[in-house]
């Protein structure tokens, strides 16, 4: 397994490209399923998620051709598919496989797809998905480890979830283009990933109002057509480049992210004393000496989101005071703890809360990434630690960062990937 090895203690300096949201990508890659003409995806992320989700379109007969001139440009062809089945084998290691129950009910009126794994952060459960397809006429059963799902036609209906869930949202939105009458989604995501999924919708013909907002009202279409779409920038690789340089100091440029995106998170980095500055074409961060200690809660979309908690933790690590970090959403999302403490951290955790104590510095130490945003904590702590870190298990990294490690070489850090 790659391992990365970090030597801490530069500061970083230059610009860095955000590429392509991976929580954004792997949905509108799903789309495609809705359509037998040909989707074209542009700036889609080089992700092991990425590309596990294309071996499962594959898998059911959908071609997916990358331009070899331009990799981050997909183009897929839904017609005909040789099987509507996800196996286990294909979605055993990543949650967002649910995201093709939805198209392919909508569309061929049949799905059988494996009961989902994914990272170990908690209980992340899909009866909301089934509850809402249910309610729009479809016949569901569990049955060894399988959803088995089938509708003639899906017909619209009111849904309102337990919870506020993006993959839900996600695969509701999609179903109800295909439904007949009208679908209104309550309770809906508001994630911007959500929007930029209906509006790729919407160009493939769907009749769309209210996405952003807690309630979605679809019309349903007979069918839809091919679409070109550019995905949105990745608010949380995005924000993770923000935080290592706030961590580690010094200035970068981040092209293409958007401030209407992570408005929670600039809000936190300039309470810690760090310069974040929107400005044509992207991002420009700011950071000179110790950070303050920032208290956060994690919550759904604008508040703090979770997948920032890990790497704002690692900045709180060796900031100036002590911070109180609630976590709202996942109930392991602290797994990453133990491996900062053995960088010297001084955390404190009860329940789903953490105190942190910041250090002036962190000691370079080997640590074991547990999930996707607990490896970008970890490799943001070595690149403030003295000495070496070395970070173990990084296709947790893979799964969620483009290249990350050859970015913050462009800023300067000193890390390399050890096969």
């Amino acid at each position: 397994m790659d391992k990365l090895l970090i030597r801490g203690g530069r500061p970083l300096k230059g610009d860095v490209v955000i590429s392509g949201a991976k929580n954004a990508a792997l949905p509108e890659l799903c789309a495609a399923l809705l359509t037998p003409e040909p989707v074209t995806l542009q700036n889609v992320p080089q992700l092991q998620d990425v590309g596990t989700t294309l071996k499962l379109l594959r898998n059911m007969g959908v071609t997916a051709e990358r331009n070899e001139a331009t990799p981050d440009v997909v183009t897929l062809t839904a017609e005909p598919l040789t099987t509507r089945e996800a196996p286990y084998e294909l979605v055993k290691t990543m949650r967002a496989s649910i995201l093709v129950l939805g198209p392919l009910l909508a569309r061929f009126g049949e799905a059988r797809v494996s009961l989902p794994g994914g990272c170990a952060i908690g209980s992340r459960p899909v009866d909301q998905h089934i509850k809402g397809l249910q309610a729009m006429g479809a016949d569901i059963v569990v049955e060894h480890g399988y959803i088995v799902a089938k509708a003639k036609r899906l017909k619209g209906a009111r849904i309102t979830t337990d919870m506020v869930t993006v993959t839900g949202t996600e695969n509701l939105l999609m179903a109800a283009t295909l439904a007949e009458g009208e679908t209104v989604l309550e309770n809906a995501a508001q994630e911007p990933e959500i929007p930029d999924l209906a509006e790729m919708l919407i160009s493939m013909g769907a009749k769309i109002e209210g996405h952003g907002t807690r309630q979605i009202r679809i019309q349903g279409v007979e069918r839809l057509h091919g679409t070109t779409h550019r995905i949105v920038p990745d608010r949380i690789e995005a924000g993770t480049f923000l935080c290592a340089v706030a961590a580690a100091g010094g200035e970068a440029f981040l092209k293409y992210a958007r401030a209407d995106h992570l408005g929670a998170v600039i809000d936190k980095l300039r309470e810690a004393g760090a310069s974040v500055e929107s400005v044509d074409g992207g991002l420009r961060v700011k950071s000179n000496g110790r950070p303050r200690a920032v208290s956060f809660t994690t919550s759904e979309y604008p508040a703090f989101p979770t997948d920032m908690q890990a790497q704002f933790m690692a900045l709180d690590c060796i900031a100036d005071g002590a911070a109180v970090v609630s976590e709202t959403i996942f109930e392991n999302r602290f797994m990453h703890v133990n491996e900062l403490v053995r960088l010297g951290a001084q955390i404190d955790v009860h329940g789903h809360t953490a105190t942190i104590r910041g250090v002036p510095k962190l000691s370079g130490a080997t640590v074991m990434a547990t999930d996707l945003r607990a490896s970008a904590s970890l490799v943001i702590a070595g690149l403030v630690a003295d000495g070496e870190t070395t970070v173990e298990r990084i296709y947790h990294l893979d799964r969620g960062y483009d290249r990350m490690e050859a970015k913050l070489r462009g800023l300067g850090a000193d890390i390399e990937r050890i096969k």
